[in-house]
């Protein structure tokens, strides 16, 4: 081996770890890279959306933001479950078509963070998935356990999702119509009668 390719392999395997989040659906684990995930709450009442998919569970109002929230079980073909004590929402900030979408990601369980570098993470498999493997970032092995790693742009992507966005696009907009009217921009109407 020549110390070109020797300096590359050493740097390849110094690389620095990323950040992931674990969390469990259907008692299988997953993760997520940390940089994507916002905050996780606690499960909360959803308000649900007419005429989305099933996925689709509905909104929830997170800090005077509307975010829409999918049954991550119900996305991946997994039967449905009731909500336990456990069940977590995380939030995650995702890109569809180039624009930033925050959305709320409902699981089973949320684990821990652990630290994965790149070479831990094997190519996502073809066959032998309950889920769709175009989700799939890689499979990696921790602690005797697979992590499926997911890839949330993938996860997120649907047409149903883009028509979300735009609905976000104009609720922004809206709220800032609002916060430019004043109330001193109002003119009182005066009763003569």
């Amino acid at each position: 081996m020549n110390n070109e390719a020797q300096a590359e392999e050493v740097t390849i395997k110094n690389e620095e770890p990323f950040q992931y989040l674990t969390f469990t659906l259907d008692g299988e684990n997953f993760a997520t890279q940390i940089s994507r995930v916002r905050e996780v709450l606690e499960y909360d009442k959803i308000s649900p959306l007419p005429h989305t998919p099933d996925y689709m569970l509905g909104v929830i109002n997170l800090r005077g933001s509307v975010v829409p929230v999918m049954d991550m079980r119900l996305q991946f073909g997994v039967e449905a479950k009731e909500p336990t004590v456990d069940t977590c929402i995380i939030i995650v900030e995702v890109l569809v078509d180039g624009e930033s979408l925050v959305l709320g990601a409902l699981v089973d369980t949320v684990q821990e963070v652990i630290d994965l570098r790149a070479e831990e993470i094997e190519p996502a498999p073809t066959l032998g998935s309950r889920i769709n493997t175009q989700f799939i970032h890689g499979m990696a092995k921790v602690d005797d356990e697979f992590v499926i790693v997911l890839d949330m742009e993938q996860v997120f992507y649907t047409d149903e999702l883009e028509q979300v966005q735009q609905q976000q696009v104009k609720q922004q907009q809206v709220k800032q119509q609002d916060e430019l009217m004043s109330e001193d921009d109002l003119q009182p109407v005066m009763d003569t009668g």
